[in-house]
């Protein structure tokens, strides 16, 4: 490295130029890339949806996932196969394995699909598609006291004039029924007029269509010749002809039926603020900028182009440039603060203008890592900012050993050419080995698969970037910004301010070189004497915190509960409960939580009083919106959508921001809105969720079997025993007994009419289903038109009897002639994964009272081994637990990989096998110092915490690599083995020091935020913080230790009477 370093050394031009390339870079980047609040997570999940519709869960088990689940067994890269029957047709998500090429695999299961012939002529295309997170950027909900058709048709207006923003893509409307054209016709009026529902059918068909009709070829030309008369509207409908007699009359629809152009059947509605409502779902595509698509949204609600009718107001609900803009703003200010400290702390151990230019690599780095952004497809966002907050401490320690050594040897007399080009030269092996030891380090965090990846990732690329940077800048920018710096004849030398800023640092630097020489020297040298049982007190050390970590005193949990800005509250009434019922029990929901939303204003009225609130908020929660017939839309694969389901509704709270509303938890918010919610009559399952991030159910278990009794018996017995456990709520299973279901069958003398199954079937379904004449394309709407029987004829048992069935040879016979039925119950849905049924129990918990972790465990012992053997139920973990046996399980085996690197590393420039295990013996104390800093902090090791540590093994190596190259060199030259150690204990005693706390110090702004904003990247801010501070002492007491117990083994230089004289002096 000595001829790079003395070529930029020599050439101030060419330094001044690399840094200006790296700013330059930087900010052309910055100024190009996109912000988003977190990544696009591909969750390396294909969803494969086929529509059947009017069928029970059961007919769509058997027609449609079945069928699925052959096609797809032994297709490659596929890890599980999880399915839904439900009624109305088959959801089936296919997982993949980690590594798969997602277009490939997509690709073959769409040919797998195809390739099925046996679905029922009655079901739908199948959808396959890949499904991947596109992000939200902002929800409005348009409301007024006006019909669901006028809100549509206002909706369908503000879609298309948000389409027309250049920034703006993807807009959905949501909540409001799908269109349909209903032809109702009575069995009385079919018996009239001796027609079949078939026949109606089949007469519009040939009434209503666009038919091209191919080409004139004439002298002058070529005519396109086409047939045109579809027909778009009920009133247009009306008049189609449905049969002529000879007598030249003609029967019409209007004449037969009734025709209700409207909405389809079902259970949809949306309210905010008690008002009926529409949702707009405005999400990006790929690279577009959140922060530009809302700017724009807002500057068009804001202008004269949104003309909305008297007494309708669109409003937003959910804004996620301004989360966006709040959490990168919030981890910005913790980064200037941080940088400020670094700063601050060089400035006061260094000398100014040295310090400025060690604390220069942090911006020159940081530029660097930018202008590598858009080749990585990184983007700006609280994930990649998270990862300059991490580096921050972290980049600046190469500098500081380069420029405390380039200090040194200036203090020996040498030129500040010479300096810079000698202290770099001999600090440039054990820098350059140490950054790319933490980059080993980091290495599982970059390669770590599924959702978590997906978020770390970006931050393990972005250390990793400034990490490269930096070192390109130690080793080449700063010697030479170092040589060629004014050390006299500057602005304000002379000042009062500049001669007690020296004064003040003179002390400082002094008082560290005489702590060091005096203090700390003569402390090595006593536990240099008595090394064997500074070893074996470090090694008691490491021994009581494995067991307490074994023991469970030390507590350890996945994911921690993140304070969110929503609060859901769910409820499940039994399958097929009149609408009513439901509407009644979203009042007591939606009453609870008006009367709440007045509670806390009045306690917010109060915060701002007393000046813990600001007076610009209005209200706690700034929107009530209520869903009757589905729930609101969340991460994951989207539901299949359509006229809705009566059984099931939400209540969702929209509240101010955390600091806005005077950070009132989201948490109490939703145990107070529980508390007066209380028990709902006949409610199946009643959940309220306020978390903003989640890995999964807190607890959440998969019973997989194939008998189905057996499964109701676990289920059973597993439910009743989460409800034994304190802090354990919310507890249900996905088995439900579904709606009542008629079964019916053909008699021996319909056959004998000539009527075959297939006929009785499509007879029934046409009457109480419908019969599909049309599909149109109206605007932006995919319209059915269904003839069958009004809607007071399809509401009991008896309109089933009282059924006519039409022979082959046109009799009609009544429906019990020739058929028999049954009752019974269907499913509310069906389950399935790798081919068996599944019963899904889950439950919430308070994690202040009991960790899930202890739960699942308690309830695996007991009940796995036990249901494998007597029931043949396999007990799976989902959820939470499942992701984090994944993660860790991935984790931990990328770890070996990662130290096996640092080793190598290490070993290299040592040319030493047994020296790098000493350095590395750090590497548990530091974990040591992360559990210690959460004590501290008061704060639960999570799965963050573990990256943090993991992370932590390549950071605390450094100082321990330099110390033992510092030792090696004092050797080479002659000096006796122990006072090789002192020595060089003492010259790196200022540089260990000074990159400890900078890093210490860089992570205290992130540590001391009470922040939603950042709480899931604290944990991992306090396992480095800690681990180094905890790490220094080691370095600087322990690696000096087993350095000369090594040689102890492999022999010393020294005499016994020199070895005596070095410990004395």
């Amino acid at each position: 490295m000595r001829t790079p370093i003395t070529w930029f050394v020599n050439n101030p031009v060419a330094t001044n130029l690399m840094m200006m390339i790296f700013l330059a870079g930087g900010f052309i980047s910055y100024s190009n890339l996109n912000q988003e609040e977190f990544p696009n997570i591909d969750f390396g999940v294909i969803q494969v949806s086929v529509a059947y519709l009017g069928a029970t869960p059961a007919e769509s088990e058997s027609a449609i996932c079945l069928r699925i689940e052959e096609a797809l067994e032994g297709a490659e890269n596929v890890d599980h196969l999880t399915s839904t029957a439900r009624e109305g047709g088959c959801d089936a998500n296919v997982t993949l394995a980690n590594g798969a090429d997602l277009n490939r695999v997509l690709n073959d299961i769409k040919g797998k699909i195809d390739a099925i012939s046996t679905f029922p002529t009655e079901s739908e295309k199948p959808i396959v598609r890949a499904f991947t997170s596109s992000g939200n950027v902002m929800t409005l909900a348009l409301s007024s006291d006006t019909d669901d058709r006028n809100l549509k048709a206002l909706a369908e207006d503000v879609r298309i004039q948000l389409l027309d923003l250049d920034e703006v893509s993807t807009v959905t409307i949501e909540y409001i029924r799908p269109f349909e054209i209903s032809i109702e016709v009575s069995e009385f009026t079919l018996r009239q007029y001796g027609l079949t529902l078939d026949q109606i059918s089949r007469s519009i068909n040939r009434a209503s269509l666009d038919l091209p009709g191919g080409t004139l070829r004439t002298a002058s030309g070529e005519i396109l010749l086409r047939t045109k008369g579809q027909v778009y509207s009920g009133d247009e409908y009306a008049d189609i002809v449905v049969q002529s007699y000879p007598d030249g009359t003609q029967l019409r629809l209007r004449d037969i039926a009734l025709i209700k152009d409207g909405f389809q059947e079902g259970y949809l509605d949306a309210r905010l603020d008690g008002v009926n409502a529409a949702i707009i779902d405005i999400r990006r595509v790929g690279d577009e900028d959140i922060v530009t698509a809302a700017a724009q949204i807002h500057d068009w609600m804001a202008s004269s182009q949104l003309n909305l009718p008297q007494g309708m107001t669109l409003k937003v609900i959910t804004d996620s440039a301004l989360a966006t803009a709040d959490r990168i703003g919030t981890v910005a200010t913790n980064a200037y603060t941080g940088l400020v400290l670094v700063l601050i702390i060089l400035a006061l151990f260094l000398r100014f203008k040295l310090a400025v230019w060690v604390a220069a690599g942090i911006p020159i780095a940081i530029a660097g890592a930018l202008s590598l952004f858009p080749g990585a497809g990184l983007t700006i966002s609280s994930l990649t900012v998270m990862g300059f907050i991490l580096v921050l401490g972290i980049i600046v320690d190469d500098a500081i050993v380069v420029g405390e050594r380039i200090h040194s040897f200036e203090r020996k007399g040498y030129s500040k050419i010479d300096a810079a080009i000698e202290g770099t030269v001999e600090v440039s092996v054990p820098v350059i080995f140490g950054v790319l030891t933490t980059i080993a380090a980091f290495l599982p965090i970059l390669i770590l698969q599924g959702q978590m990846g997906a978020f770390f990732n970006a931050i393990g690329a972005v250390v990793v970037f400034c990490l490269i940077a930096s070192l390109l800048e130690s080793q080449l920018i700063l010697p030479g910004h170092i040589a060629h710096r004014k050390t006299e004849g500057y602005l304000f030398e002379h000042s009062a301010l500049v001669k007690f800023w020296q004064k003040l640092q003179g002390r400082i630097s002094d008082g560290m070189e005489y702590f060091s020489e005096h203090g700390y020297r003569r402390a090595l040298k006593k536990v240099l004497k008595y090394r064997y049982a500074t070893w074996a007190v470090a090694t008691g050390v490491i021994i009581i915190t494995v067991g307490l970590m074994m023991s469970g005193r030390v507590n350890f949990q996945f994911m921690p509960a993140i304070e969110g800005n929503v609060v859901y509250g769910t409820v499940q009434m039994p399958p097929g409960v009149p609408g009513y019922i439901t509407e009644n029990a979203v009042e007591l929901m939606e009453k609870a939580a008006f009367e709440l939303a007045a509670e806390l204003d009045v306690e917010l009225e109060i915060l701002v009083a007393s000046g813990d609130a600001p007076e610009s908020t209005e209200r706690v929660v700034d929107s009530v919106l209520t869903i009757i017939g589905g729930q609101a839309p969340r991460e994951g694969p989207p539901r299949p959508r359509g006229g809705g389901s009566s059984e099931v509704a939400e209540v969702v709270l929209y509240l101010a921001p955390f600091f806005d509303r005077g950070e009132m938890s989201s948490a109490i918010i939703r145990d107070r809105w529980r508390e007066k919610v209380g028990t709902i009559p006949d409610a199946l399952e009643l959940t309220f969720i306020s978390d903003s991030f989640s890995a999964g159910d807190a607890i959440n278990f998969r019973l997989e079997g194939r008998d189905e009794d057996n499964l109701k018996i676990a289920s059973s017995q597993l439910v009743a025993d989460l409800a034994r456990y304190p802090g354990v709520f919310d507890i249900s299973d996905s088995f439900r007994a579904g709606k009542q279901e008629v079964q019916i069958q053909i008699r021996e003398e319909g056959k004998t009419l000539g009527l075959t199954l297939n006929d009785l079937a499509t007879q029934v379904r046409q009457a109480f289903y419908g019969a599909e004449s049309q599909r149109i394309q109206r605007g932006m709407d995919d319209v059915r038109v269904m003839v069958r029987y009004p809607e007071n004829e399809r509401q009991s048992l008896g309109n089933l009897e009282d059924l006519l069935i039409r022979t082959p040879s046109g009799a009609e016979v009544p429906f019990l002639s020739v058929a028999t039925f049954s009752l019974g119950n269907t499913y509310s849905s069906i389950n399935r994964q790798d081919g068996r049924r599944v019963i899904t129990v889950r439950a919430d918990i308070n994690r202040a009272v009991v960790k899930p972790e202890e739960v699942r465990a308690e309830l695996i012992e007991k009940y796995a081994t036990v249901w494998a053997t007597t029931l043949d139920v396999e007990m799976v973990v989902g959820g939470e637990g499942e992701q984090r046996l994944e993660s860790m399980s991935e984790l931990f085996s990328t770890f070996p990989l990662a130290m096996m690197l640092i080793f190598a590393l290490l070993a290299i420039p040592l040319k030493s096998y047994a020296q790098p295990l000493i350095i590395m013996s750090v590497i548990p104390f530091g974990a040591i110092g992360a559990i210690v800093g959460h004590f501290i902090m008061g704060a639960d090791l999570v799965f963050f915490s573990m990256l943090g540590i993991i992370a932590l093994s390549g950071v605390v190596v450094n100082a321990s690599l330099v110390l033992v190259v510092s030792i090696n060199r004092l050797r080479d030259e002659g000096t006796g083995m122990v006072e090789s150690v002192s020595q060089a204990g003492m010259m790196r005693f200022r540089p260990i020091i000074l990159t400890s706390i900078t890093t210490f110090i860089g992570l205290v702004p992130l540590m001391a935020t009470a922040n939603p904003a950042t709480a899931f990247i604290v944990p991992m801010a306090v396992s480095l913080a800690w681990g180094v501070l905890f790490a220094t002492v080691i370095t600087l007491f322990l690696v000096p230790c087993l350095y000369l117990i090594l040689h102890d083994f492999t022999g010393h230089t020294d005499t016994a009477e020199e070895r005596k004289l070095a410990y004395e002096h």
